[in-house]
């Protein structure tokens, strides 16, 4: 059938004013993740632990746990602490204390085994060191203990201006020693598994940081002793050794690397910490606390 032009004409000109479909509004993109800017941190943003302060535990129940020593914190107590492993005075000792919110310790817990010659308990006080030639990117937040805190490498930092020190945070390695500050050598050593103990800064030598496996040992049963140490009854768990990375063949040694403290990744996970904005927070802090923010650590080799 023919159409009139005039009818023809009038359907062509209502089909050209008709809008077009609307298009679908563009998606907001969901703002990023801390585990998304680990993630795409490129790789000149890590840094690798050295292989000389990588120390394996070897766990008698099959577990490994691994933390990196601090020499630029207390080198004599390091230098100490792999002369004793590599000496094996840490094998066949035990996990003997857990205290809740507080420590876990481990070594020998014998005060009548003597340790290897040359490796003796009387170690200089190395609670701080002096703060010229320490590399700290400094935390742009206040603290409750110390007038400028930050990062060293991979461990927190404190310094009042003329001497600096390693804080008390979760996972940071210790050494245990009796009333007199030379009386601890590295041969008992304990971690961090509770709220931060800042008031320890400057009183003990923290040595290093537990960088994996470290819930092997914070699961553990509590002691029911006094300061958490194990009784008689009940059972410790044995360590079967400690090793360094560095004395392991190439093909057995696990390997890690840190988020660099002065890296763009790490300023932008830094303020995401403390500005949360993710669908929970409705109110985000705008501040963080040294121990909250310890640069991530991630495994690049492993058995």
């Amino acid at each position: 059938m023919k159409y009139p032009a005039s009818l023809a004409l009038a359907a062509l000109l209502a089909t050209a004013a008709a809008p077009a479909p609307s298009a679908a509004p563009a998606a907001t993109p969901k703002p990023p993740t801390l585990a998304d800017i680990v993630a795409a941190a490129p790789a000149s943003d890590w840094q690798r632990v050295d292989p000389q302060d990588v120390v394996l535990i070897d766990l008698a129940n099959g577990r490994r746990a691994a933390f990196a020593l601090a020499p630029a914190f207390a080198p004599a107590h390091v230098a100490n602490i792999r002369g004793l492993i590599r000496a094996h005075w840490f094998d066949h000792g035990a996990v003997y204390r857990v205290q809740d919110n507080y420590v876990v310790q481990w070594g020998q817990n014998d005060d009548d085994k003597a340790p290897p010659e040359g490796l003796g308990q009387h170690l200089p006080a190395e609670y701080d060191r002096p703060a010229a030639g320490l590399a700290m990117t400094p935390l742009p937040y206040r603290d409750t203990f110390a007038p400028k805190v930050g990062y060293s490498g991979a461990f927190p930092a404190a310094s009042d201006g003329g001497r600096a020190w390693m804080a008390h945070c979760y996972g940071i390695v210790g050494v245990a020693r009796g009333l007199k500050p030379d009386t601890g050598s590295g041969g008992e050593l304990y971690a961090v598994i509770g709220q931060s103990p800042r008031a320890l800064d400057r009183n003990i030598a923290l040595v290093g940081r537990m960088i994996d496996g470290f819930e092997h040992m914070t699961a553990l049963p509590r002691g029911t002793g006094a300061l958490g140490f194990y009784q008689k009854d009940e059972h410790p768990l044995a360590i079967t050794r400690l090793v360094l990375a560095a004395d392991l063949p190439a093909a057995e040694r696990p390997a890690y690397e840190w988020l660099r403290p002065d890296s763009a990744s790490f300023a932008k996970w830094l303020h995401l910490r403390a500005n949360r904005h993710d669908d929970f927070f409705e109110r985000p802090a705008g501040a963080i606390d040294l121990c909250n923010a310890l640069p991530p650590v991630r495994v690049v080799a492993h058995r």
